[in-house]
């Protein structure tokens, strides 16, 4: 029986009709010069000859007698393609105007009762510079991926060119699918099973899992260096900010783009890495937000970071992540100083998942996991929306931003060839806004997903995303300028020396350059003498004009 694990279960537990736990994209799609007809058509007979690529096609959930433990999933033999591959009716769109209906389509439930998975397809978008294409909405829920299964999932489905791949036939084995009703007895066997074992796992994890986190409290709990070093809580809140409300029924999504290779040119700038540019840009980004929107916190803003546990090569399609929290800068107007801290948050938090990483569970005993999960997550939830906590009960963090990396080569669906790839997460209650980057072909891909009272103004955000970028680009620009301009005008070490060389007193180069037979403390002068000029001669020949 195949049982979800913890993690993934967790995603159903937790789940209200005020926060879906499902996640998605937002993709434009070029069209070939000779398609006719209807993509939606297209993209159903597409899928339909890949269902046994990836099992989310044709799996949806098994639950257990009275919720004693996880659910399982269960094969279904006949999947109803036209339930899971829509055509979004109506005219033309714009971007912005698609991008509604995402928002819309987004902050619906899944039922249960299918697989969990949806295509919405757009048959035409306009786009800004009034050019034509088409555009796919997806959406598959937590309890099935992460975002790094995600792109496992993309790889099955998409190819690398405008000519489809051949794909094997399915196993005639595996065709007629399993049982689909599990005995009771069967399941609850499952249950005991599942349990045991993770309680098994858990004793034996618990000294290495004591030894790492006690390790890091130790570490997180003192800051500076040196003689500077003084002790400081392990666990920093979240300043209030606008972000940090209750969730409601209503999203609200947008989405921006920027230079792939430039973001990695500031990158190495700066001797950071690309996720530190991409904290960056969303720093400051929030930062022009809240500015003309409420205010910017004197403290810094907090993010949730997925960070993902998948090792090299696992192509499995479950949630193999867990969570830290970085400090953005954004008390800092100066860029660089927040770019500073940015950094060495993000280095604090590299060493302290090389202890935790493999600590972290990603499972847990599943007997009445459904209730006690499910049921405290559930009430706290209503306690905290209804009773107005929100505005007074600080959080660990103010959004979430993840970094998903995608294929650098374009990708093809049907002969159409993938444009974008904006991803769409969850909001929770207390953290209102997320921000997904995905990269694809050349390009960084940012999905703002929010709820639409705590973020009316979506698109300023997302502008302030590309301005941020520009910013960027531009400080990159000046601080080469300056560096090339503080080169070429470096003062040359030895003037004198060197246009004696120039003059052409090759005698006494000469000399320098044998060094005297003499022995004792007569040598060192000589060799020294000898570095000078030859350092001389270097100096001269890279001067400008030489």
């Amino acid at each position: 029986m195949d049982t979800l694990s913890g993690l993934d279960a967790s995603f159903l537990y937790l789940e209200t009709p005020e926060t879906p736990m499902h996640i998605g994209s937002f993709s434009l799609y070029e069209l070939p010069p000779d398609f006719q007809g209807s993509l939606h058509k297209a993209i159903r007979a597409h899928i339909a000859g890949r269902m046994h690529l990836a099992p989310i096609f044709s799996r949806r959930l098994g639950f257990m007698p009275l919720d004693l433990g996880h659910p399982a999933w269960i094969q279904v033999k006949d999947v109803d393609l036209d339930f899971h591959i829509r055509q979004v009716k109506g005219k033309t769109l714009t971007v912005r105007q698609a991008e509604e209906v995402c928002a819309e389509l987004h902050s619906q439930l899944m039922d249960r009762r299918h697989p969990l998975w949806e295509f919405h397809v757009f048959e035409r978008i306009k786009r800004p510079d009034g050019s034509m294409c088409a555009g796919v909405y997806s959406k598959v829920h937590h309890a099935t991926l992460d975002g790094q299964g995600g792109t496992v999932l993309t790889n099955a489905i998409m190819d690398i060119s405008a000519s489809p791949r051949e794909v094997p036939p399915p196993d005639k084995m595996l065709d007629g699918g399993e049982k689909h009703d599990l005995k009771t007895g069967e399941m609850i066997g499952a249950v005991l099973s599942n349990s045991l074992s993770q309680y098994v796992k858990l004793v034996k994890a618990l000294p290495h899992a004591v030894q790492a986190l006690g390790g890091t409290l130790v570490k997180q709990s003192f800051g500076g260096s040196g003689i500077k070093t003084r002790p400081k809580l392990p666990l920093d809140l979240a300043p209030m900010t606008d972000f940090n409300v209750a969730v409601t029924t209503e999203r609200t999504f947008g989405t921006a783009r920027v230079s792939f290779a430039d973001c990695h040119a500031m990158a190495k700038a700066v001797g950071g890495s690309f996720n530190d540019i991409v904290l960056w840009i969303c720093a400051t980004a929030l930062r022009t937000y809240l500015s003309h929107h409420g205010s910017i916190p004197k403290k810094s803003m907090l993010a949730a970071m997925p960070i993902s546990l998948r090792e090299k090569g696992n192509n499995e399609l479950n949630t193999q992540a867990s969570m830290t929290v970085v400090e953005l800068g954004t008390q800092f107007a100066n860029p660089m100083k927040r770019l500073k801290a940015i950094m060495t948050s993000t280095a604090k938090v590299k060493n302290a998942m090389v202890d935790l990483k493999g600590v972290l569970p990603t499972d847990y005993p599943s007997l009445l996991a459904p209730w006690i999960v499910g049921g405290v997550a559930k009430a706290a939830f209503k306690v905290y929306s209804a009773a107005g906590l929100s505005h007074r009960l600080p959080m660990l963090a103010n959004l979430v931003i993840s970094n998903v990396p995608g294929p650098q080569v374009p990708l093809y669906m049907a002969g159409a060839r993938m444009l974008t790839y904006h991803p769409m997460s969850i909001v929770i209650h207390g953290i209102a806004l997320n921000i997904t980057i995905q990269t694809y072909a050349g390009f960084v891909d940012f999905g703002v997903i929010a709820d639409k009272k705590a973020v009316p103004e979506v698109h300023d955000l997302t502008d302030a995303l590309v301005q941020a970028f520009e910013e960027g680009r531009q400080l990159l620009a000046h601080a080469q300028t300056t560096a090339a301009t503080a080169k070429s005008n470096k003062p040359l070490a030895n003037p004198g020396k060197a246009r004696t060389y120039e003059a052409g007193k090759a005698a006494k180069v000469t000399q320098t350059k044998k060094p005297s037979a003499e022995t004792g403390p007569h040598a060192r002068p000589v060799k020294a003498k000898t570095a000078r000029v030859k350092r001389s001669l270097t100096q001269v020949r890279k001067a400008p004009g030489a």
